[in-house]
């Protein structure tokens, strides 16, 4: 696996403050992508022990809540495979951190996939500049879905999503009343 970036604190890509792996590697090329650089499954630097060091290093912290994948598409043939071992190992190491993973697959193709099994949180489907809206929670595009995955593999019917959050955070006057939006 090769990767671009490792961001440390970050508040864009998920719940609470994370560290984001922006792997290489992307097979979908969307149109107005704000991350074209990834595409290349053989650009960046190598995910070498240091890597995985640095990402332990932030995980380690109390108040960082967990790791978020994004890329590039970790689930690309070049990455799936490391992407699956890493997060598995952070699940052991780190359990009370929560792991969200950003493809361009979409959950339909992708509900039956054991990888499923170390993700808590799914942001599915390719970014359609069309439907770019900058207040959208966590997501580029309105086609994207933001999915709980394991409330969604436990139900009755795991091929029907069930959203981690609404699309849009509550009005203003909600927030100073205590209500949170996403997954809390």
């Amino acid at each position: 696996m090769r990767y671009h970036d490792i961001t440390k604190d970050d508040m864009k890509n998920g719940d609470g403050l994370r560290v984001v792996l922006w792997v290489a590697g992307c097979a979908h090329c969307c149109e107005g992508c704000q991350n074209p650089i990834t595409w290349d499954p053989e650009g960046g630097l190598l995910f070498d022990e240091a890597a995985k060091m640095e990402i332990f290093d932030q995980l380690d912290k109390p108040y960082i809540s967990g790791i978020t994948f994004s890329g590039g598409d970790p689930l690309h043939p070049a990455n799936k495979g490391d992407v699956r071992r890493l997060m598995r190992e952070i699940r052991q190491k780190y359990p009370d951190k929560t792991i969200w993973l950003y493809t361009g697959e979409i959950w339909e193709r992708l509900y039956q996939d054991s990888i499923l099994q170390d993700i808590d949180v799914l942001v599915d489907g390719e970014f359609i500049l069309a439907e770019r809206d900058v207040n959208l929670m966590w997501k580029g595009s309105a086609n994207q879905r933001v999915i709980d995955v394991q409330a969604s593999l436990r139900q009755g019917n795991p091929k029907i999503p069930i959203l981690h959050c609404p699309d849009y955070a509550p009005a203003e006057d909600v927030w100073q009343k205590g209500v949170s939006a996403c997954g809390e």
